[in-house]
């Protein structure tokens, strides 16, 4: 081979540029991230439940969805989190490999066969199912500056004008609102239904019937008689749209003429669909939504295509609404690629140094040198194929292979060299009888360096997901090198070098390059009597590689096990949550507390804040604040990292506020590992023990967890459980009263829980309708109980005549796993342990809890982590 292109140096050429051509053809194609998708594809299955408890939405919607997604291709596990708001969100997680649209297509008819079994209310709120990705890209902010505008307000200008803008830039795969857009609010006042002696039932069904779309259909529309000339679309004004319309709707018709109105016995607003969630920005009060990227997207031109997106929109804002992006990810991995870029470019510069110095002739240098970034983006079209993204891995790769990718090239001139100074040959004649020299040695070196990597590539599990890509980049890269070296090499030698005068070597020279010649030989003359004093001592020798190999395998076993450092990406985030049963109000004190602490630490930039809503899961008890720091050159030192910032948050944060526990953690390197860094693992009832016990053995393995010297912050990452009623309706109570029990049953979820009566268009946009008690008729168990129902024979009877209250301790949020239930425990390793161990400790104190209880890891297993480190010695 090497002789046809010795022969033949232009198609060399041309063979080089096609390979070139491909990698910069390649190179704007490849998704940049910060490091490979190591997360296998999720589809998430989320569903609502108005008014429902935790336990009847694990019960009826997410156990049934369950059952049906066993046996889909490549499932490996699913798990579900219903909370008291009557939300579940569904997780099933496939095989690395699997194609997230099939599998997504896949969940979708699984779903649909059962959805007839799912409860009316869950249907009619329709259940959504997406591609999932738990990690924010960004978070955006929409605040009104001038007060106009409130938090519903500006939720309900971001659904009708930015959320479809934004979701269809490339590489978004989900839009969350941390707010809630307008809805037709119906305030229902229980003591005027007794004074017009009308049921809760009753205003729900006039609602329903005199708010409906009439399709009314076109005048004069075919068949029509002959003489027919004129056709119009009639329109019936079925369906209201304003809050006075709504408020006419007549509940009853008396024979005298009199009538009862909607608005005599409630209160009819334009409100937020749900006061669920709220936002914060560094104070204030915003609507923020936060943007998770779609699998396989390129991180950073989907944060750049948001931003311009929101320029763009922002030129139409109407006065006094300002947005912000308090959150970004994208800086921190742009920043490590062009700091690996940077590594890459000064490694070529200080080869290219190295090499002229040693060949001590440009000629000689520059072929080497062309044969690197040839190497380089062949092995960026072979990634490009594969599917591979430009991350920090790839990367490193590349930086890691420059030194090798030279040798090859280097053999190859140094041998076309020697022979030219030995036997004055011209370079051609030279190239010719050297290459079958040395073509065996260079598909040795080239075969030895490349299995030395490629064994990596077939790891399973993350870590092989994560390594696959630096093993590949590193043995194509090789791989090219080598067939460079045997084809562009020679053709470039016979190009570009010049005859050299037979038995001229490089000690005659002059100047720096004649003195480094001359140190040089001396340095090899001198290396060259120690090999042969060695050889006199072979004993001797053995013995002393004898001592390093205990040496190394001593130290090797003291070192202690990881898988990637922590790693300040310039944000941390705050979990707050307080005791189950805490108001809106309590949670919001507490959030203002939180963004005083981190206001006044001069490494902070930003805190958004977002109530509801946390990694732990939804409640009125819950937030997360998205605290973003100084960029990097603000914040030198030890003192000023992310990790010093969390540290110092935890210790003023979850002793000073002993009304609420709050958690500051550094996100993880690899944010699809988890939310924060450290182990995540879910004790799970696998013998049907109970939630109870479920719970008391979750306290007796954090009470072990705190007695180990390895545990740190070992804690229930789930939300804790709380105190709840139960209402117990005695039918034959209500039955001898003559009350019917879907009548009490329609009352008390439409009072306390909010009924769901439909849609209205509201200026173009379809909302929804809410029929619910007003606040004063249920802030405590006693108010409850004095509410009506209407019996068969039109009397109004209290709820305390056949209903009865206990309060008792129950989840306020329900977690399974593979139809488990399930309590996830969280913490980190403690100062001078690793994750890995922790997590071996972990599985040491599962073991001393009593039967039928198991454990899953989130994330990374013990064992991977392990496999990591030794796949890497081995390397």
């Amino acid at each position: 081979m090497p002789q046809f292109f010795i022969d033949r140096p232009i198609f060399a050429w041309v063979v080089a540029l096609g390979i070139s051509l491909l990698g910069l053809l390649s190179l704007p194609n490849m998704p940049i991230s910060q490091y490979p998708e190591v997360a296998p594809p999720t589809i998430s299955i989320t569903a609502t439940y108005p008014g429902a408890s935790a336990e009847d939405v694990a019960s009826s919607v997410a156990s049934v969805i369950e059952n049906e997604l066993n046996g889909s291709p490549g499932l490996l596990y699913y798990q579900s989190v219903s909370d008291s708001y009557g939300q579940t969100t569904i997780e099933a997680t496939f095989e690395p490999g699997t194609d997230p649209d099939m599998a997504q297509v896949d969940i979708q008819n699984r779903v649909a066969n059962i959805t007839s079994t799912l409860p009316a209310a869950v249907v009619q709120q329709g259940l959504k199912i997406e591609k999932s990705n738990a990690n924010f890209l960004l978070v955006v902010s929409i605040s009104s500056t001038d007060g106009l505008l409130d938090q519903t307000g500006l939720a309900d200008y971001i659904k009708r004008n930015i959320q479809n803008a934004v979701s269809r830039v490339p590489g978004v795969g989900k839009f969350q609102l941390f707010a809630a857009p307008r809805a037709m609010r119906v305030w229902v006042d229980p003591e005027q239904l007794i004074s017009y002696n009308l049921s809760m039932a009753e205003v729900n069904a006039a609602l329903a019937q005199q708010n409906v779309l009439v399709s009314a259909g076109i005048l004069g529309s075919p068949p029509n008689p002959a003489a027919q000339r004129v056709s119009a679309p009639v329109v019936v004004n079925g369906q209201l749209r304003t809050p006075d319309e709504f408020a006419n709707i007549i509940l009853r018709a008396n024979p005298d003429g009199s009538k009862v109105l909607l608005k005599d016995v409630a209160r009819v607003e334009v409100g937020a669909d749900n006061y669920q969630f709220g936002a914060r920005l560094n104070g204030q009060t915003t609507a923020a939504f936060a943007i998770s990227l779609a699998p396989d997207a390129n991180a950073l031109s989907t944060a750049q295509g948001i931003k311009s997106q929101m320029e763009e929109l922002a030129e139409f804002f109407p006065a006094g609404i300002r947005y912000d992006i308090p959150y970004d990810t994208s800086p921190y991995i742009e920043t490590s690629i062009e700091q690996v870029v940077h590594t890459l470019i000064e490694a070529l510069v200080l080869v290219f140094i190295v090499m002229y110095v040693f060949l001590q002739n440009l000629r000689y240098t520059v072929i080497p040198a062309l044969v690197v970034p040839v190497a380089i983006l062949g092995a960026l079209a072979v990634m490009n194929a594969m599917g591979f993204s430009i991350n920090v891995l790839t990367m490193f790769a590349m930086v890691l292979a420059i030194g090798i990718l030279v040798d090859d090239a280097i053999v190859v001139v140094e041998n076309v060299e020697r022979i030219m100074v030995e036997e004055g040959l011209n370079p051609k004649e030279a190239t010719i009888k050297a290459m079958p020299q040395i073509s065996g040695a260079i598909v040795g070196i080239t075969l030895v360096l490349t299995v030395v990597f490629l064994p990596l590539a077939f790891m399973s599990g993350s870590v092989g997901v994560i390594y696959r890509q630096f093993s590949v980049a590193m043995a194509v890269s090789i791989l090219f090198s080598g067939f460079l070296a045997l084809t562009f090499t020679p053709a470039l030698c016979v190009t570009l070098l010049k005859p050299i005068p037979k038995g001229q070597h490089g000690t005659e020279r002059r100047g720096f390059f004649g003195w480094f010649n001359r140190s040089f030989g001396k340095v090899t003359h001198g290396y060259t009597r120690f090999v042969g004093f060695s050889l006199k001592g072979v004993g001797r020798m053995m013995l002393v590689y004898l001592v390093l190999v205990i040496l190394l395998g001593w130290t090797y076993m003291r070192m202690p096990t990881g898988f990637l450092p922590e790693e300040d990406q310039g944000f941390v985030l705050a979990n707050i949550e307080l005791p189950a049963g805490s108001t809106q109000n309590r949670t919001i004190e507490v959030i203002e507390q939180v963004e005083q602490f981190f206001e006044k630490q001069p490494q902070v930039r930003d805190i958004v804040t977002v109530q509801g809503f946390s990694f732990n899961g939804n409640g009125l008890n819950s937030a997360l604040a998205f605290v973003t720091l100084k960029d990097f050159d603000q914040r030198r030192g030890a003192e000023n990292s992310a990790g010093a910032v969390s540290a110092k948050a935890v210790e003023n944060l979850l002793f000073g506020l002993p009304d609420s526990m709050v958690f500051a953690l550094v996100p993880p390197a690899i944010p699809s590992l988890g939310n924060a860094s450290g182990f995540d693992l879910r004790l799970e009832d696998r013998a049907g023990h109970g939630q109870q016990q479920l719970l008391d053995a979750s306290q007796q393995l954090l009470q072990l967890a705190s007695q180990s010297p390895v545990l740190s912050q070992t804690r229930i990452t789930g939300l804790s459980p709380g105190r709840q009623w139960n209402l117990t309706i005695d039918r034959e109570k209500a039955a001898a009263q003559g009350v019917n029990f879907e009548e009490a049953a329609n009352l008390i979820s439409t009072a306390l829980g909010g009924a769901y009566l439909g849609k209205y268009t509201n200026a173009g946009w379809v909302e929804n309708i809410w029929v619910q008690a007003e606040d004063r008729f249920r802030m405590n168990i006693d108010e409850v109980l004095q509410l009506n129902a209407k019996n068969n024979q039109g009397e109004m009877v209290p709820l305390s005549t056949f209903v009865t209250a206990k309060s008792e301790l129950a989840p306020v949020q329900v977690v399974r796993y593979n139809s488990y239930e399930s309590i996830r425990i969280g913490g980190s390793a403690a100062p001078g342990y690793t994750t890995g161990e922790a997590m071996a400790e972990m599985e040491r104190l599962v073991a001393e809890l009593p039967a039928g209880f198991g454990y899953d890891w989130t994330g990374l297993s013990y064992q991977e982590i392990q496999a990591s480190g030794q796949s890497m010695i081995l390397m």
